[in-house]
């Protein structure tokens, strides 16, 4: 799935029919890679989000608000005091560039009117937001790009802007028949690659949608294409070209096993075979599309200081879990001392002074063994000497079992930490996965805890398809406070059996229980635990009265006996979320 040239042709046809001639009432940046501008036109309140993510860069109209940080970083200050309240002339896309080019105009300090350029680029990892003079001057941008970094263009104050052209591709808008053969025809390449690696703006996808349009196979090395065959894909791509000059747009997402597989603004006949659903604006789609991707990408981007934190805590568990493993195992010669000491009380009379070893019968297997002796001691000497050796290593088997005991369940809530951060959707979530690792010592707390301030999330709630409610914990203390606060004794209970997840609760109100019902409850346990990528995983479930909180445990530690299970599948498509 390609946010490509065409996509953003698109957008630049939906946003000017939109924004044009509109006035920036409120510009925020709530990630230091993301605008959010409110804008007033023709007695409606538009909401642009712009995203410069390297791995996410998005532009689409949208509904929803986001939080700004209390004080504003420096680019949206910048922003703010040259077109706060300026006036959106045009929105264009150079060429089929991924790139749109916002003319803002203003009043500067002299009260006389001037322009500005809003240059938003979507170019994957080198994506960027640039503010720059009329003439093309950059006056600051969301990312500096120096000489050091890049070779092929600087991207800071002072400099002067222009489109990077690495690749040396074609607009196929302004493209002939001759100046199409010439960069396609010729690639020793697959047909499909050549047509995207020649030409701007062109995806993947679109590339077989062409090649199926002409009715030629995408594989084939594109320098064997005959004349008539060349003239037929250029026919093609006029076709598409055209459409994109009228503006004639179809937003369209294909959907594969209801997993989305591609999406276009433009049909693609040779995904004919998928479920399409089709949308009224292209920001429609992106959203509905990206949202939840991008929120989850937010995530882990902001989690990652979290998630170092408990990768270093297991390696080290890990290692320490080892060596005591080691120590563990040099303790299981403290019998084989024991007997010595025993045969040589029993059989040391035969000793007269001097002797280095013994060979006595062993009394408890029948067999004969050969005792090593120190020959400047008598025998019960030997013996105190070997019940020393055997005593130090029992002391030293007992203290080590219980603590490869605390090690094993120290590993154990590290690791369903690092499926709660995995799990986790909002910052909230973060905020009650770092409370726990402060509660238990992994974070050093500063200043005293505030129960008061302490931010919570909320479990996740899903509709069965019989209409009873299902709760999804999220992180530990979600899942002790769904299953010891929220559940009621006759309600249902699940989790993936022996690995870190969620505690899946079914509240059934007095009820019984569908077996279809059953089936969604355990899918969510599935889906919501670190077997999420299995193909299938065991579940155990049990009513909530037969689960009890582990002795001394961790918050969500359980323990429970003669429970039910079932394998299923970690798919939750179908169930329905409950607003």
């Amino acid at each position: 799935m390609a946010f490509d040239g065409i996509v953003v042709a698109n957008l630049a046809f939906e946003l000017s029919a939109c924004l044009k001639g509109g006035k920036i009432a409120k510009i925020a940046q709530p990630e230091p890679d993301e605008l959010l501008l409110t804008i007033k036109n023709n007695r409606a309140v538009y909401r642009l989000l712009i995203s410069a993510n390297a791995s996410l860069p998005l532009v689409y109209l949208t509904k929803q608000n986001k939080q700004a940080p209390l004080t504003a970083p420096g680019f949206c200050m910048l922003l703010r005091k040259h077109i706060g309240n300026g006036r959106i002339l045009s929105v264009e896309q150079p060429g089929l560039e991924r790139i749109l080019n916002f003319t803002i105009e203003h009043l500067d300090e002299m009260g006389d009117i001037r322009q500005k350029r809003l240059i938003v680029e979507l170019m994957g990892k080198h994506s960027n937001i640039i503010f720059c003079h009329e003439d093309g001057t950059i006056l600051d941008s969301i990312k500096h790009i120096p000489a050091n970094v890049s070779s092929v263009r600087e991207v800071l104050p002072g400099r002067s802007y222009f489109i990077p052209d690495t690749r040396q591709k074609a607009d196929p808008l302004s493209l002939t028949e001759k100046s199409f053969a010439e960069h396609v025809a010729g690639q020793p390449m697959p047909l499909k690659k050549a047509i995207y690696n020649a030409l701007t703006g062109i995806s993947p996808a679109v590339s077989e949608e062409l090649c199926f349009l002409a009715a030629l196979d995408s594989s084939r090395p594109a320098d064997t294409l005959s004349e008539p065959e060349n003239r037929q894909l250029f026919e093609a791509l006029t076709k598409l070209t055209d459409r994109i000059r009228k503006q004639d747009f179809a937003p369209i997402i294909y959907y594969e096993n209801e997993v989305p597989a591609e999406f276009s603004s433009l049909p693609l006949t040779h995904l004919s075979s998928l479920t399409a659903q089709a949308y009224a604006s292209v920001s429609a789609l992106l959203e509905n599309y990206y949202a939840a991707k991008d929120r989850i990408t937010r995530i882990r981007q902001k989690s990652f200081d979290l998630r170092r934190i408990v990768q270093t805590a297991l390696e080290r568990n890990q290692k320490k879990y080892d060596l005591q493993l080691r120590q563990l195992n040099d303790t299981q010669k403290r019998e084989k001392f024991r007997i010595c000491g025993e045969l040589l009380n029993t059989y040391g009379y035969e000793l007269t002074g001097g002797e280095k070893s013994l060979t006595a019968l062993n009394y408890y297997t029948g067999e004969e063994v050969t005792i090593p002796l120190d020959e400047t001691l008598d025998a019960r000497e030997n013996a105190r000497r070997y019940f020393e050796k055997y005593n130090k290593l029992k002391r030293t088997w007992e203290a080590l079992s219980g603590l490869i005991e605390l090690t094993r369940a120290e590993t154990e809530h590290l690791e369903t930490i690092r499926t709660s951060l995995y799990l986790a959707l909002c910052e909230e979530d973060l905020a009650e996965i770092k409370e726990e690792l402060q509660e238990y010592g992994y974070i050093r707390r500063r200043g005293q805890k505030d129960k008061k301030s302490r931010i919570t999330s909320h479990p996740l709630r899903y509709r069965s398809r019989s209409g009873f409610l299902i709760y999804v914990g999220k992180n530990n203390y979600q899942n002790e406070e769904l299953t010891f606060k929220v559940a009621s004794g006759n309600d249902w209970w699940f989790h993936a059996k022996g690995i870190p997840g969620s505690h899946v609760v079914v509240k059934t109100e007095g009820k019984e229980l569908p077996d279809a019902d059953f089936e969604e409850a355990a899918r969510l346990a599935a889906y919501y635990s670190k077997g999420r990528d299995s193909e299938k995983v065991e579940i155990d479930y049990i009513q909530k009265k037969q689960v009890k909180k582990a002795a001394g445990g961790k918050p969500g530690f359980v323990i429970y006996h003669t429970n039910y299970s079932m394998l299923v599948a970690p798919d939750i498509r179908g169930i329905r979320e409950d607003s």
